[in-house]
């Protein structure tokens, strides 16, 4: 059977207990090979080891980080349902462990899982501030929105120590470059001192991943993030600091978070969120399984009823990667959450007014910031 197909038949309740022990603190619980693999394998307990031997005792997993050396940072897309059209990943894989990420199956193309892998080996791109500088410096250089991350998140714990996401932001700030910022975590307020000024000039906007209200269900689907209050104060004080807030309620899960719909878009409005957003839940490729099989561990209940009606706003499917089709669904249930959302919004007096960034104060790098002929006049 090939790999991809085992990610959707694989259930196995007896290795649950033991994958939790093994696997605490992370998302996934399971790390079956990549999609692209000739052979598949994953962990098994033979049943040799005995329990009070240390020697077999599952160890906690560590994070590992894998240097990546790129000879470009920027990344340009032409997608018809993503608002921008360049963005900037500092990591590749995510310790935040979101069960549901839609970045894991990207994993896969580098010879590791979409599951534990994709939370415990992560490449960083510690150039990633001088390719920067290096690109905005060319002739050819035409300034727009950058997004920064669209793929996994750029505030995830090894930010704290490796800064990569500030040294990018330090840039941007220099040469007056309009950024617009994603994230889960409340670590993005340590960059205020960057954001704020920038935010004053209308060179930034942030928007935070705003899922659930309910902390139990927060520790268990994205186990690794800030807990839903701190992602309200982190919204509070980023809209006192002047900055525009958008919050993304995403994604919208059928039967698990999706009954918060309202009260997630009242506690960021309250907070001072200006803008929201939302996407259904997306399931391509191995995320599929990886989130059953999830559902299937923490919540028994309802999982039949959550994929049904998922199911049921994808033709049958667990997912379509149609455009437009993909993040919303169609279909009566599918309707019925856009409805919802749309009053709530409107109720709430969100999405009244557009963020345009601006990019006519954007400089590109200079002679003497580069090393080149300096101006004629001196400036």
């Amino acid at each position: 059977m090939p790999p991809q197909e085992k990610w959707k038949t694989r259930s196995r309740e007896a290795d649950w207990a033991e994958t939790r022990d093994l696997a605490r603190g992370r998302g996934a619980l399971s790390n079956a090979t990549g999609r692209f693999e000739k052979q598949y394998a994953e962990p098994f307990d033979d049943g040799w080891g005995e329990d009070d031997d240390q020697d077999f005792r599952p160890q906690t997993l560590k994070t590992e980080t894998i240097v990546e050396r790129p000879k470009t940072i920027i990344t340009y897309n032409t997608s018809p349902d993503i608002s921008f059209d360049r963005t900037i990943n500092p990591y590749k894989g995510c310790e935040h462990g979101c069960i549901y990420c839609f970045a894991r199956p990207n994993h896969a193309y580098r010879g590791l899982s979409p599951g534990l892998d994709f939370e415990t080996k992560i490449f960083v791109k510690p150039s990633a501030a001088s390719l920067l500088e290096k690109e905005l410096s060319k002739k050819s250089y035409k300034p727009g929105r950058i997004m920064l991350a669209g793929d996994t998140d750029i505030y995830q714990p090894l930010e704290k120590e490796l800064r990569i996401t500030r040294s990018i932001l330090d840039v941007l700030a220099r040469y007056d470059h309009p950024v617009a910022l994603i994230t889960k975590s409340a670590l993005i307020l340590r960059d205020l001192d960057i954001i704020a000024p920038m935010a004053a000039k209308g060179l930034v906007s942030v928007a935070v991943s705003f899922t659930t209200l309910d902390r139990k269900l927060a520790r268990t689907m994205e186990p690794r993030c800030a807990a839903p209050h701190r992602r309200v104060e982190t919204m509070r004080e980023l809209s006192a600091a002047g900055v525009p807030v958008t919050a993304m309620t995403a994604p919208i899960i059928p039967a698990l978070n999706e009954p918060e719909l309202e009260q997630l878009l009242e506690a960021a409005a309250d907070a001072g969120a200006i803008r929201a957003g939302y996407v259904l839940l997306r399931l391509p490729l191995e995320i599929a399984g990886l989130f059953t099989e999830w559902l299937e561990a923490n919540y028994p209940d309802r999982a039949k009823r959550v994929m049904s009606l998922l199911r049921s706003t994808h033709k049958g499917e667990d997912y379509r990667s149609e455009w437009k089709v993909r993040g919303r669904g169609d279909g009566p249930y599918a309707d019925l959450i856009a409805k919802r959302f749309a009053n709530a919004t409107r109720r709430l007096g969100l999405n009244q007014v557009n963020v345009s960034l601006r990019t006519d104060l954007f400089r590109p790098p200079a002679a003497k910031d580069t090393g080149g002929q300096m101006n004629l006049f001196g400036e």
